[in-house]
């Protein structure tokens, strides 16, 4: 079977590994451009792409897929099936046509929950008990493709956006590995619709939302904490300070705190919210380190 890969973030390195693994004829990888990051704004290749530097396959890395020169270009690998797994490029629907078996995609949530790009994040936010992987066959719409196979796993009370990240990446391979086999045994069945209802978008993550109001509910201030975690990571002022917050969990507000107030005390650094209180566990001042709240209290 002659495989086409798309990915760019780790998010796409187990099913990718999974390939190089199974011996799979990859005819070649598409991966975004590199990027400037860092302090020195130097070029950086993306995981993807360093992975497949280290294996010597084919990579192309377009800005666009909707030239035709592009478009050209891949085609004349005649890929079997394109695998994609974050790759972060829109393909064009002629391109979903090209490969024989069509063009699946590895998503990270239980379809048609949580369709677009923050799904991992958007779960934990919303206090989804589970979670999941899927194969889906790409349509020319977002995430709305039939689906082939889905794998679950729970979400844990502290589980963040990082950990539920890498436990899904593993499950995608394994979903991913599943139907190939299939297909070589020419036993994958065709794809389940989906159906509309309970469909929910995971718009994309953005820096102002990861500030903390203290008016809500110190469940749903703990779970944005644990689904920014490692990005943007939550924050809030105290005492004039910008402070990120990794790490929190739920308590009774034994000293009536109103919203936003502070108490230190035994317990550590507890703040009252709309209902209950956020005992804060791990913290990190403007241009510091991060630290346990003991550490920090105790610094001038």
């Amino acid at each position: 079977m002659r495989i086409l890969f798309a990915g760019t973030p780790e998010f796409a390195l187990p099913p990718l590994q999974t390939l190089l693994d199974g011996n799979y004829d990859i005819v070649g990888v598409l991966t975004q451009p590199d990027r400037p990051a860092g302090r020195g704004k130097k070029l950086h290749a993306s995981p993807v792409k360093q992975l497949a530097l280290k294996h010597g396959l084919n990579i192309l890395q377009p800005d666009t897929l909707r030239n035709q020169d592009w478009q050209c270009r891949l085609g004349t690998w005649q890929p079997d099936l394109m695998v994609v797994v974050a790759y972060g490029l829109m393909i064009p629907a002629q391109m979903l046509l090209v490969p024989r078996l069509g063009c699946w995609n590895i998503h990270a949530s239980l379809l048609p929950r949580w369709r677009g790009a923050a799904p991992v994040q958007r779960a934990i936010e919303a206090g989804d008990e589970n979670t999941g992987v899927c194969i889906m066959q790409m349509e020319a719409t977002l995430d709305t493709g039939p689906v082939y196979h889905c794998l679950s796993t729970a979400i844990g009370s502290q589980d963040t956006a990082g950990s539920l990240h890498d436990r899904l990446a593993g499950l995608g391979a394994q979903a991913l590995q599943h139907c190939l086999n299939l297909a070589a045994e020419n036993q994958l069945p065709e794809p389940t619709p989906q159906a509309d209802s309970g469909a929910v978008y995971a718009r994309k993550l953005s820096k102002a939302e990861a500030e903390l109001n203290w008016n809500k509910p110190a469940e749903a201030l703990q779970r944005q904490v644990r689904a920014f975690h490692p990005w943007p990571i939550a924050w809030c002022e105290l005492g004039g300070q910008r402070l990120r917050i990794w790490q929190a969990e739920v308590v009774e507000n034994h000293a009536g705190l109103m919203p936003g107030q502070q108490c230190v005390d035994d317990s550590g650094l507890v703040i009252g919210t709309g209902r209950k209180a956020l005992k804060i566990i791990e913290i990190q001042r403007a241009g510091g380190k991060r630290m346990a709240v003991e550490e920090f209290l105790k610094a001038p």
